[in-house]
């Protein structure tokens, strides 16, 4: 067995191969293979039946170990069929074990020839394999051995569901599910074992988690402003009571009761309530739908909902039971899809839930109130008008005016009758707000003003617009702050309906969310996506933002999502996580979650474990100029461009080829600034520096003309 220096990714240089890698041509062949198991994206055959593969097959194999002498030891060969590569898997139990563990594995890119290798040996929950014989031809000494084992495993339906069994702890729950073990290659059925169809004791009291935080939901309504001054909070199923306590320390009324941990509290009404991760550990559906109806006869003002959702990790239970499954700690999950979870809230109490997050909804007891959340979500920053004229009638009042200059910011309006504090002395000293406003026009930029205006009328009429697809709400059951909007703004109501009809009409027009996309001057463009910040998303055109909606609205989106990717050749969203986006030059992607708009399916991805993860470059084009490190991130973005690290932009995505590239180019980053390699040939360095050069010298030149 190869075993590597230590157990993190280790990326070694070889010259690059000159004819990129036909992936369709590999995926063809292995698909017609007599050997060997074919899965959606790759084939894996044992190292003694390479012979028996088409001879293509077997070149691009032998240029893999040529750069990676190693694989001749491996057990498993895996071709990728999405990606020019090729894996070399080390079983040393292969024969021995019924079910193998992954030791170490060797990647090689057909295209670049880079090497990788990953250790797993210290795993505490490996990959493991199933099906031996698939991998082996009929002639393989053990081939009869192997097929048996399958052969009885199949017939007891350890097979049927592989989500779950792909790892060693998943497949030894499975076993103790159906009371079995293996022996050698030997099935053998334990003694006095239940049946697994007979109703297991739950414990639900074992999903309760100790927190050393506030919860998600909990934190959520916080940073979203719905505690204020005198709010009471009520936590019904407190589990630990860990959101009870840390409430009650900022000094709120806070109480919670559960029926395990605090069953002899009283259940008391209370502004917000919050119902977290109670209703999917709950098997009894009548059960269910009572804890969720009781929290809600207790809310006073906003009930927040919370559960697990398929996507969060749906292999934690094996075992199916009811609607949900059993965990291996005997808890009961109802693993929700996030469209099916809102639908239930909102079947079941009768409301409108608003998405805040994955698996998060708020629902407000007072319809004005969830229009004013709903509208404040759609609203974009804008930045009050600087003075650029002198006039003294304003200089002298100045402090005076400044709560009016505000609230216009804010709103894009004048103020109501009694909505602004300072109403009355203002009129005192100007006649009215209108006359105060003039004044403030001479010494600013009028057109700024109208641009905060229109802005705001944007951010409305993608509110309005989102609203067709619940329920359109009357007028009057709106705030009074965005009814006045509405007049102030639009001058009616049905004409700002009409508005945000005809923005909600060009959504089906895809010819025209490409355009909008490509010709965005916020985000980074590329072929078939626009990719940007989220600090600069409502800084986006309108129509695109109303198409995120689309999918934020019903779907919430990905919890610390930083990134969102608009594709252009298919209707869907993306919402990708960097957490090291501020702090490095290059962060790596954590966490994506795709959105698709045709039928809201989501699909979850995360990366913390992947071999060679994506890596984001050109940070500077994400974000909008006033975003506080802008003229940090710029400077880096056309340093690299000076040095062509974005030359072969294709090969650059992912950690392994950005580090190929940086090495070639005799280069590192530190503190977002490009210097030379200390050890650096200096021949090369020279020759690097004089191609900097020219290309500053071009850049120059076609800016000057």
């Amino acid at each position: 067995m190869f075993t590597p220096d230590n157990s993190e990714n280790i990326v070694t240089e070889t010259c690059v191969n000159s004819d990129l890698i036909e992936i369709n041509i590999i995926a063809d062949y292995c698909q017609k293979s007599t050997a060997g198991k074919l899965l959606p994206d790759a084939f894996y055959i044992h190292i003694l039946a390479l012979h028996i593969l088409d001879p293509l097959l077997q070149k691009y194999e032998r240029l893999a170990r040529d750069v990676a002498p190693q694989g001749a030891k491996a057990t498993l060969v895996k071709f990728s069929l999405s990606k020019a590569r090729i894996s070399y898997l080390f079983y040393p139990d292969f024969d021995i074990d019924p079910h193998p563990a992954l030791h170490t594995s060797i990647q090689v890119d057909l295209n670049t020839l880079a090497v990788s290798y990953r250790d797993y040996r210290d795993s505490e929950n490996p990959p493991i394999l199933h099906r031996k014989e698939t991998f082996v031809t009929p002639d393989y000494p053990l081939y009869e051995q192997f097929a048996a084992l399958t052969q009885a495993q199949e017939a007891l339906g350890l097979l049927d569901n592989t989500r779950g069994i792909g790892t060693r702890d998943g497949w030894l729950r499975r076993l103790e599910t159906h009371g079995v073990e293996i022996h050698g290659h030997n099935l053998i059925q334990k003694k006095n074992h239940v049946a697994s169809n007979l109703t297991p004791k739950i414990q639900r009291h074992k999903a309760a988690i100790v927190r050393h935080d506030l919860s998600r939901p909990v934190r959520l309504a916080w940073e979203a402003g719905l505690f204020t001054q005198e709010t009471t909070f009520f936590d019904y199923g407190c589990g630990h009571g860990g959101d009870v306590r840390r409430i009650g320390e900022m000094e709120f009324t806070s109480a919670g009761w559960d029926p395990y941990y605090s069953p002899h509290i009283p259940c008391t009404s209370a502004d917000i309530v919050n119902l977290g991760f109670v209703i999917n550990v709950i098997e009894d559906q009548s059960e269910r739908r009572e804890a969720l109806v009781k929290a809600w006869e207790l809310t006073q003002r906003v009930l927040l909902v919370s559960a697990q959702v398929l996507i969060a990790d749906s292999k934690k239970g094996v075992v199916a039971y009811g609607d949900g499954v059993i965990t291996n700690r005997n808890t009961f999950q109802k693993y929700y899809e996030q469209e099916e979870l809102k639908i239930y809230i909102d079947q079941v109490l009768n409301v409108d839930a608003i998405p805040v997050a994955l698996g998060v909804y708020f629902v407000f007891r007072d319809e004005a109130q969830a229009q004013l959340f709903r509208a404040s979500r759609f609203r974009s920053r804008a930045t009050t008008p600087k003075v650029r004229t002198s006039v003294k009638r304003f200089a002298e009042y100045q402090q005076l005016l400044q709560p009016l200059m505000a609230f216009v910011t804010e709103r894009g309006r004048l103020p109501g009758s009694g909505e602004l504090e300072q109403e009355e002395p203002i009129c005192a000293e100007f006649g009215s707000l209108r006359r105060a406003f003039n004044v403030i026009l001479q010494a600013t930029n009028p057109e700024e003003w109208e641009a905060i205006a229109q802005q705001r009328r944007q951010d409305l009429m993608v509110y309005l617009a989102l609203c067709q697809f619940s329920r359109r709400p009357k007028f009057a059951t709106l705030a009074p702050e965005v009814q006045e909007d509405i007049l102030g703004l639009f001058g009616s109501y049905k004409q700002a309906w009409l508005q945000a009809d005809e923005m909600l009409h060009s959504l089906g027009n895809t010819e025209l969310i490409i355009e909008h996309c490509q010709n965005s001057k916020i985000g980074k463009v590329f072929s078939s996506s626009l990719w940007v910040h989220i600090s600069a998303l409502q800084s986006l055109d309108p129509i695109l933002r109303l198409y995120e909606g689309c999918a934020s609205r019903t779907i919430g989106r990905l919890e610390a999502a930083n990134v969102i990717k608009f594709h252009t050749k298919k209707p869907k969203i993306s919402y990708l996580f960097y957490p090291e986006f501020d702090t490095e030059a290059h962060p790596l992607l954590l966490k994506a979650m795709e959105v698709d708009l045709r039928d809201l399916h989501v699909t979850y991805r995360e990366y913390d474990t992947a071999d060679d993860p994506p890596i984001l470059h050109c940070k500077d084009a994400l974000v909008t100029p006033d975003y506080y490190q802008y003229e940090k991130l710029v400077r880096l973005t056309r340093q690299e461009e000076d040095w062509g690290l974005f030359d072969d932009w294709r090969n650059i995505g992912n950690l392994s080829g950005w580090q190929r590239c940086l090495r070639e180019h005799c280069a590192e980053i530190k503190h977002h600034k490009l210097t030379w390699m200390k050890d650096a040939d200096p021949y090369k360095v020279k020759l690097l520096k004089s191609a900097i050069n020219n290309r500053r010298k071009n850049r120059h030149k076609v800016t000057e003309d």
